[in-house]
Order: structure tokens, then sequence, then C-alpha cells
């Protein structure tokens, strides 16, 4: 395998097949989740069956999650995933084909949104589980950062592509969704590399409930990913709240549509650069020293939010916010997968997942309710002393601040990684 950092990372025939695969089918999921509640808006006009809908695939993962990982565990990684891409595909394409025909209906848009949640959910649990496989030990910190990079280049030119496509049609966008999920499924299925390390012992007739357990009880006897899981999750709280948050500062400043764009653009700018850098800060700084960084940034910069006078400023604040996010990402991720054995990847990524998407949930539908109860300033300066709570509570545990670079542990721990070097040929 090659183990060249950086560029050399693309001539890994594997990586590149995934990675652009992955790049062609954001871009459609992008042009969909733009398109969807406008449908929906066109056919009941009611805002909240369009928050309903969009809400169902994280719902999806809440309920599927946990089962996903066990699934993803016994079954084989490469090709659940593309089974999930052709399911997704034919689903996007059935909504794209009774708009042309105008029959589309609301409980069509239910049941795909469900189902669409569900494959979604058992492709993402896989792709993590299966990424130390695909790249290796020494590159997989470089992968995820990539991985990063491209999701912030859809984030910040992905929107303009979206409204585009909408303005030639409105089935457009989810054919154009269906096809990059065909796309996704034949460079996965171009690629050579073994998704998961051979097991003989796959147990295929245990319950699922207690392979679940055993997940679970593995992830929990990790004091550093148990205590950061945990942190995250209580940060996602904040970040599902901020997001009608910013919006509704935005508009208190005279913010146009054109200029709320333009701030979550300077997110996802700052998350893009954050992302260009973070294979490097993952190998040469200690997991707890980002992670206590990242936090005590975004304490000290999320107040400036209720501060800042103008959009250009917002958006300023926002980049700034945003920069170190993907390092920890990526350095966080970097260890959970290098220190968990293949067979209970799927299982502790699923865990990890459904709890922060549990808290970004909680924190999405508290928003609204407490910018109305408080005020948007007022709840600024909350998340502040929240954020500010949880630096300080990870500062003073003592196992994060012990925690080695993240870049290091592949070739310290993830030995299984290595016996399967030979995976690309």
């Amino acid at each position: 395998m090659n183990t060249l950092r950086g560029p050399g990372l693309f001539r890994n025939r594997d990586f590149s097949l995934l990675l652009s695969g992955q790049l062609v089918s954001a871009v459609g999921d992008q042009a969909h989740f733009m398109a969807l509640p406008l449908i929906v808006l066109a056919l009941t006009g009611s805002a909240t069956q369009a928050g309903f809908v969009l809400g169902l695939g994280t719902l999806s993962f809440l309920v599927f999650g946990l089962i996903a990982g066990a699934l993803v565990d016994r079954w084989d990684r490469k090709a659940t995933m593309i089974w999930c891409e052709l399911g997704r595909a034919v689903l996007t394409a059935g909504v794209a084909v009774a708009l042309w025909l105008n029959r589309l209906t609301m409980p069509q848009l239910y049941a795909t949104a469900v189902l669409v949640g569900i494959l979604s959910t058992l492709f993402q649990v896989a792709n993590t589980a299966a990424l130390p496989n695909v790249v290796g030990p020494r590159q997989l910190s470089a992968a995820l950062g990539y991985s990063q990079s491209a999701a912030g280049a859809v984030g910040i030119f992905g929107a303009s592509l979206s409204g585009a496509l909408y303005a030639v049609g409105r089935t457009v966008p989810f054919a154009v969704n269906a096809v990059s999920f065909a796309v996704s499924a034949a460079s996965l299925r171009l690629m050579r590399a073994r998704f998961q390390v051979d097991r003989q012992d796959v147990r295929t007739t245990s319950r699922l409930t207690t392979e679940i357990r055993e997940g679970l009880g593995w992830l929990w006897r990790q004091p550093v990913i148990r205590f950061l899981t945990l942190v995250s999750a209580a940060d996602k709280v904040r970040y599902g709240a901020g997001y009608l948050l910013i919006i509704t500062l935005a508009r208190q400043v005279g913010a146009s549509p054109l200029w709320i764009g333009v701030i979550f653009s300077g997110a996802a700018v700052g998350a893009m650069a954050g992302a260009l850098v973070s294979d490097r800060a993952t190998r040469r700084f200690p997991l707890g020293r980002i992670a206590v960084v990242m936090l005590w940034l975004e304490a000290l910069m999320f107040p400036l939010y209720a501060l800042a006078p103008n959009p250009l400023l917002l958006a300023a604040v926002a980049a700034a916010e945003s920069l170190v996010a993907p390092i920890y990402a990526v350095a966080m991720t970097t260890h959970q997968l290098a220190i968990t054995p293949d067979e209970l990847r799927g299982r502790a990524t699923s865990a990890v997942s459904t709890l922060t998407t549990g808290a970004l949930s909680i924190g999405t539908l508290a928003g609204g309710a407490l910018i109305t109860t408080l005020g948007a300033k007022p709840l600024v300066w909350l998340c502040g002393a929240w954020l500010l709570v949880l630096a300080l509570l990870t500062t003073a545990n003592r196992a994060v601040r012990q925690a080695p670079p993240a870049g290091a542990l592949p070739q310290q721990q993830a030995t299984s990684a290595a016996e399967t070097a030979d995976m690309t040929g």
C-alpha cells in the first residue's frame, strides 16, 4: 500500500474513486434538499410539513443508527454501500418521475424521506467503518481531512448550483441526485480494496441487541472517546440552536437573504480552511490539546455574534468560529477509528453518531422556543456560557490531556489494519 502523505494519497486509486463518488453524491444531495422544501410548500403551503419532511432523515438516524452499526459489522460493507446507493437512486428517481407526471403526493415524499434516511444511515456508518481499510493507518487523518475539505467546497459552491438546477426545472434536482447516487455506486464497484478485515467468526445468529450492547460496552470503556463524545454531544446542542439563532441575528441587523447566504458561506470557508490543515495538525498536536483549544476558541468567539453590528462582521465571526471544528473532527475520528477493532467499528461509529445527532436535533428543536422566550442576544450569551463550562471540564480531564496525537495512534495500535496492507492490490 502507498504510505505517502498529501498528494500521494491520490495515487491510491481506491480512495480517489471513493472521494470522487462521494463528492458527486454530495452535490446531488444539496440540490435535492434545497428543492425538497420548495416542492412541499408548493404542494401543501405548509412550512410545518416542509420541516417535518426534512427532519425525517435525522429521525431515521436516531431510530435506526444503532441497528445500522450492528448490521454493518455483520454484512459485507462494500456490498452494503453499493446497494444503499442504488436504492437511493431508485427512490429519488421515483420522485422526479412523479413530479414530471404531476402525480407526486405527500405520502410518497414521506415514504421516500424515511427510506432514504435509513439507507443513508447504513451508508454513512459503513463508509466510516471501512475507511481505515481503504487508505491504511498512515493516511487515515489525511483522508478524513480531504473528505472534510470536499464537504466544505460543496457547502460553498453547492447552494448556487442547486438554485441554478431548480431554475431549470423542478424535476432537475431530483434527477441529478438520482444520477449522482448511480455514479457513486459505480465508483464503489470499481474499487478493489477490502472494506473489512476477513473474519471467520462473524456471528449472524446472535441477537442484534446483544451485538449492540457489545459495541456500547466497548465504547464506554474507552475514557477519552467516552468523555469527548459526551462533550461533542453537549456542543451539538448549542450548534443545533445556533443555526436559527444566527439567522435571527442577521435579520436583526438588516441582512437580506443574500447576505444570510454570505454569512453561512463564510462559515463554510472557515471550515474548509480548517480541513485543509487538519492532517498536519492531527499528526503534530495531541488530541486533548486540539479539543481544549477548539472549545476555548468557540467559548470566546461565539459571544461575538451578539456584538457584530452588520452582516459582514457576522460572516467574519462565522468563518473564524468554524476554523477549528474540522481539525477536531478529523483528530477525534482518527483516534476513534485507530483504537477500535475492525469488527466493532460499525457499532462504535453508529453509537457516537446517534448520540451527537440526537443532541443536534434537541438543539434544533429547542432553538426556536429559546429565541422566543429569551431573545436572540441573551441566548448567544447563554450558549457562550455553556461552551465555557465544556471548555473548563475538558481542560480539567486528565485522560483527555494525556491523549497522544491522533495521527500517531495507527502506528501504535491499529495492528489489524497493518496486517491488511495488501488490500489495494
